[in-house]
């Protein structure tokens, strides 16, 4: 069934300035001038074929087919305020769902969530690791972290960290890890652990500056020469809709902050 199209502002309008009987009145209420509160009503009526007001000379006086309409209106209004606020609800839950590297969330973002959670202690995070390609379509995420380039695929939008660099941490023989298969020493399962190993003296790691700034200022590892420039970096991504999400919003700003 084909839904009739609802004036819902030339409605509102018409409530405020039955509510008050008074253009200027309504008009302070809305923040508009009279003559737009004047102008909405004669509309209005144009569009349903109907006078609302009779026009006094110092006030106005519903029309008794106003009359019966406004109890109506007025619980269509509320009906619309409570479909608001169970949208608000259903999507202000103040569950966080994100999928990560286990390295990234080890050394980087754990802490980070930390201090959230402490300024925000209503929030609730599920982690899950990031191991692959991100499926959202499968997978109730609110928010993923790739090390990867800028986001291609349709509808994904994406926020970098920060430009990444590579850094060498350590002495000895490189580590082998996902990031760094190349190289020739110890093999581990991810760039965390390799730092990990080159803080136990087990050799040097090639690994992401961003994974290793907590390790290095705390005097874990030491880095050997410059950092060297990285094609990739950390991208916080998501479904253009999650980007809507005001709980996701506030998180990511935080993080990029």
């Amino acid at each position: 069934m084909k839904r009739t199209h609802l004036p819902l502002n030339a409605l509102r309008v018409f409530d405020a300035a039955a509510r008050h009987l008074s253009f200027t009145k309504a008009a302070d209420e809305l923040a508009v001038t009279p003559a737009a509160v004047g102008q909405q009503v004669r509309a209005l009526e144009d569009t349903l074929g109907v006078v609302l007001f009779r026009r006094l000379t110092r006030n106005l006086e519903l029309t008794p087919e106003a009359e019966r309409a406004l109890p109506a209106l007025r619980a269509g209004f509320i009906q619309f305020e409570e479909s608001v606020r169970i949208l608000q609800d259903a999507q202000g839950s103040k569950v966080l769902t994100i999928a990560a590297p286990r390295d990234f969330t080890a050394k980087w973002l754990a802490a980070r969530l930390a201090d959230y959670a402490r300024a925000h202690p209503d929030v609730r995070f599920v982690l899950a690791a990031q191991d692959g390609p991100v499926d959202f379509t499968q997978a109730n995420l609110d928010l993923a972290i790739v090390f990867d380039g800028e986001p291609q695929e349709e509808g994904i939008h994406g926020r970098t960290l920060a430009t990444e660099t590579l850094v060498l941490v350590g002495e000895g023989p490189r580590i082998v890890h996902p990031l760094d298969p190349d190289a020739d020493g110890l093999t581990v399962g991810d760039a965390g652990l390799a730092i990990d190993a080159a803080a136990l003296g087990l050799g040097s790691a090639l690994v992401p500056a961003t994974l290793a700034a907590a390790d290095l200022a705390a005097g874990r590892v030491t880095a050997a020469g410059e950092p060297q420039p990285c094609a990739k970096s950390y991208w916080l991504i998501a479904p253009t809709p999650q980007w809507r999400q005001a709980k996701v919003r506030a998180l990511v700003e935080f993080l990029l902050a």
